[in-house]
């Protein structure tokens, strides 16, 4: 026992070593002495060493710094081009068109002509759950739809370019790029339905056996059951109590393959603010009418305040930097290149809000949609990758759901998924701005594409400099890319269409207003 008592006591140590018991006692000594010291070994309080970490002051000092810049721009600004914001601009270009005797509204066929892909693909899909034709043959079908979805905006935007602006041509390609997403979720889904009921069910041989199936599966847990005679269970002794449960619990009955496939289902998912396709969306109560109120009134005055940056900050911007970067003026296109950096970003800022948080959340509103997850702390990212996976939460989810994830269960590799993710957003920032433009060029294709190899360098910036030079790099890419990509194609736009020999004309912002009618 005394021997376990001691080998116990030898376990104790002092809190402070003697190292610190010296300070310390030198302290004590100093304190003693008449001469009131009052120096103690301190770090700076900004050195690495101080753990000083507030830092509200600065900035507040910082922010007050940046709003006296941009009331000085804003000035320079005004003074050098007077007031060109024109809020009607876009209502007396429509009314121009309404009534010209020779207007053709492209646009709005193309708008009108996306109720057919629609259709098609819902016909598709109850002919193959019916075994009226083949998957493999439906599969066809349903490709060349997607392709022509692609196709159709190129061919008539280039072919009647005269009756369609680039303000015009951008809404469509948009809007028909959302639809290729959106049908691409829809025919997936569907068919990973398909292939859970004949997990289930064995064989099928014939449609009514299809509907028999499916008519079990009451969710989606069901979907994973290990043997067919876990389906005869299910459809023996389990129907009836999940239908009671279900209803009793929720009051509406799920969904289920392939009443989903009706007219109502697949509008409402053509209208909701999602990428992926869901037998049952989560729904919310009711509508919240004070909330859809700010919502709307947000999209109306951003919409608005998102012109009004353009036309006063970034058209002369963007014009008066033709010139020297046509002719390669290293010097003065860095100085436009940065002049248009704080207009565009603000521009990105505003329409990022717009769309991700109004536009969105009064769509949800509107159809009570209660997913409101559209983007997650993206100006805290210390990487590109942190960025991109949290800036465009719907988009990035239809690409970990239908992209990465059936490339890894196909058995490629997560480096050969990443690149075809990167290779595909690559393709549809560069189809967005090649197509309304009619300027096919690589520059957004590249653009993207150089943000692969940048994964490791900003996560190794934010390992071995820290998480603050991570997002640093992450806002130095956002400030200053885009702006030089909006310099690069309105050059290209100007050779393409006006030829290199106009390139000083159109350097000038008269010569700009006075054509400017082919934006709309």
């Amino acid at each position: 026992m005394m021997g376990e008592e001691n080998r116990v006591r030898l376990r104790r140590t002092n809190s402070t070593s003697r190292a610190e018991d010296i300070v310390t006692e030198d302290a004590k000594v100093r304190k003693s002495q008449p001469d009131k010291p009052i120096h103690s070994p301190r770090d700076s309080l900004i050195s690495w060493g101080s753990n000083f970490n507030n830092f509200e002051g600065m900035v507040n000092w910082a922010f007050l710094l940046l709003a006296i810049g941009g009331i000085r721009l804003f000035l320079e600004n005004l003074n050098k081009y007077g007031i060109r914001v024109n809020p009607t601009v876009l209502i007396t270009s429509f009314i121009s068109q309404v009534t010209d005797e020779n207007a053709s509204f492209i646009s709005l066929y193309l708008l009108l002509y996306t109720n057919v892909p629609i259709l098609l693909i819902l016909l598709v899909e109850k002919l193959i759950a019916k075994d009226i034709i083949a998957w493999r043959f439906g599969c066809f079908i349903h490709m060349t739809n997607l392709l022509l979805m692609l196709l159709i905006p190129i061919l008539v935007i280039n072919v009647r370019s005269e009756n369609i602006g680039v303000a015009a041509a951008t809404l469509v390609t948009g809007i028909y790029s959302v639809l290729f997403l959106k049908m691409w979720s829809y025919v997936q889904v569907n068919h990973w339905c398909r292939c859970s009921i004949t997990i289930l069910g064995q064989k099928r041989a014939r449609h009514t056996s299809i509907y028999r199936q499916a008519s079990i599966i009451m969710d989606k847990n069901l979907f994973k059951a290990s043997s067919p005679k876990s389906l005869a269970e299910v459809k023996e002794t389990s129907s009836k109590p999940v239908e009671s449960s279900m209803s009793e619990s929720s009051g509406v009955k799920p969904v289920t393959w392939p009443d989903n496939l009706s007219l109502g289902d697949i509008y409402y998912f053509w209208f909701a603010p999602t990428l992926c396709y869901e037998l049952n969306f989560p729904r919310a109560a009711r509508v919240r009418k004070l909330f859809l109120i700010r919502r709307a009134l947000e999209v109306i005055i951003g919409f608005n305040v998102s012109i009004a940056v353009v036309q006063q900050y970034i058209i002369p911007s963007v014009v008066n930097s033709l010139v020297p970067f046509a002719s390669m003026d290293v010097g003065l296109a860095t100085e436009r290149l940065l002049k248009l950096a704080l207009p565009n970003h603000i521009l990105w800022l505003i329409w990022f809000y717009l769309l991700f948080h109004s536009f969105l959340n009064t769509i949800g509103e509107i159809l009570q949609f209660a997913d409101r997850d559209f983007y997650h702390d993206w100006w805290n990212a210390n990487n590109i990758a942190k960025f991109w996976s949290t800036w465009n939460l719907p988009v990035h989810r239809w690409c970990v759901r239908h992209l990465y994830k059936p490339l890894l269960h196909a058995g490629c590799s997560k480096t050969t998924g990443m690149l075809v993710v990167f290779f595909t957003s690559a393709f549809f920032h560069e189809y967005l701005i090649s197509v309304p433009l009619r300027v096919f060029k690589v520059w957004a294709f590249l653009g993207m594409m150089v943000q692969a190899p940048l994964f490791p360098f900003t996560r190794f910036i934010q390992k071995n400099i820290g998480p603050r030079m991570g997002n640093i790099m992450v806002w130095v890419s956002l400030i200053l890319g885009q702006p030089l990509a909006v310099m690069m194609y309105y050059h290209d736009f100007v050779v393409e269409h006006f030829g290199r020999d106009l390139i000083q004309s159109y350097g000038q912002l008269s010569s700009f207003n006075s054509s400017k009618s082919f934006l709309v």
